[in-house]
């Protein structure tokens, strides 16, 4: 597999607030330059033969307009879509609904992929499990797609799984929720109590504990 403190290095993570119509949301950032151009990027990421090999099985229209549904996971509307630099989404999960704004830029060394994730938290489970609950989770899907632009190979579900589950896996987790704890106390959360969610969040992922709700 990938090389956790090479892959957790490479990726650029903040929090922020948009003003929405329901009122005030929260809105995470996570972004990682690829070795590869931007069409190759742009296709790795919007064509259904390839996000599986990477992600997850989709099914439904990726076109403008489409719904798509993530095996075992969210679900949505496709809301734009301007090739081969951007697409939004709706993210429905769990009875809640938020939005995903997927761009990409040339870069010299690449192509630079940003994912924008806004949704409206309830404050109790933001206290409680704070970024890394869904931050650990991207984390881990920039992480499939390094692997897969570099090997061109699809990942095996099975050999993920016990990765995960290995200690490189974990290490891979508890790197993620830290980096993500920095970004907290970056945004102004306070230090003990974001340390303490970071600390939840790494026992959900390593089979302790679960958050509800924030996918």
């Amino acid at each position: 597999m990938i090389d956790v403190n090479h892959q957790i290095s490479a990726v650029r993570r903040r929090l922020g607030t948009r003003t929405l119509d329901a009122g005030e949301a929260r809105v995470m950032t996570i972004g990682q330059t690829y070795d590869s151009p931007v069409e190759d990027v742009w296709d790795a990421v919007t064509n259904p033969e390839r996000i599986p090999r990477w992600f997850l099985p989709v099914s439904g229209d990726l076109s403008e307009g489409g719904r798509y549904q993530l095996e075992g996971n969210a679900g949505g509307t496709i809301s734009s879509c301007d090739p081969p630099t951007s697409f939004t989404a709706t993210w429905e999960f769990g009875g809640q609904v938020s939005w995903i704004e997927v761009s990409l830029a040339a870069e010299p060394t690449g192509t630079r992929l940003e994912l924008v994730h806004i949704a409206h938290v309830d404050d109790e489970l933001w206290d409680r499990f704070g970024p890394g609950a869904v931050g650990v989770g991207w984390d881990m899907a920039l992480m499939g797609l390094a692997e897969h632009l570099a090997s061109g190979a699809a990942a095996d579900p099975a050999e993920v799984e016990s990765w995960m589950a290995s200690d490189e896996g974990r290490s891979f987790v508890e790197l993620s929720s830290e980096r993500w704890r920095r970004a907290s106390v970056e945004f102004g959360t306070d230090e003990e109590a974001a340390r303490a969610a970071a600390e939840r969040t790494t026992a959900f992922y390593t089979g302790a504990e679960e958050p509800e709700g924030q996918g």
